[in-house]
């Protein structure tokens, strides 16, 4: 298991080592962690509330990629080093780092049939 974990983990393209992709730095995180409570509570305020797959594509994705909400241990096989890689959302909707893997993978899956 550790070698797929590895095998997914984001390279810094010019040194080859592990960097976090940190996800609380992107625009897109910065506007749904701001909004998105202050929004599903108006809502809940005047008796609606989004569907349930929809609050969990922004619950998810505010977790998404976060130590704090649980990550696996990898080591690298060649130099030892260890990293910790955090868990992903696994949605596709609205997650842009989890969609374009499945993409990837899809696309991978796609080729090789």
């Amino acid at each position: 298991m550790p070698h797929v974990a590895a095998r997914t983990a984001s390279r810094d393209r010019d040194t080859g080592r592990y960097q976090s992709h940190r996800p609380e730095q992107t625009l897109l995180y910065q506007i749904v962690d701001e909004y998105y409570p202050a929004f599903a509570a108006l809502m809940a305020e005047q008796g609606k509330e989004l569907p349930g797959y929809v609050q969990r594509e922004f619950e998810e994705f505010l977790q998404c990629g976060r130590l704090e909400h649980g990550f696996l241990r990898v080591r690298c096989e060649s130099c030892h080093a260890e990293h910790l890689v955090a868990f992903s959302c696994k949605r596709r909707g609205f997650c842009p780092s989890c969609g374009a893997r499945r993409m990837a993978e899809s696309a991978a899956l796609l080729v090789d049939e």
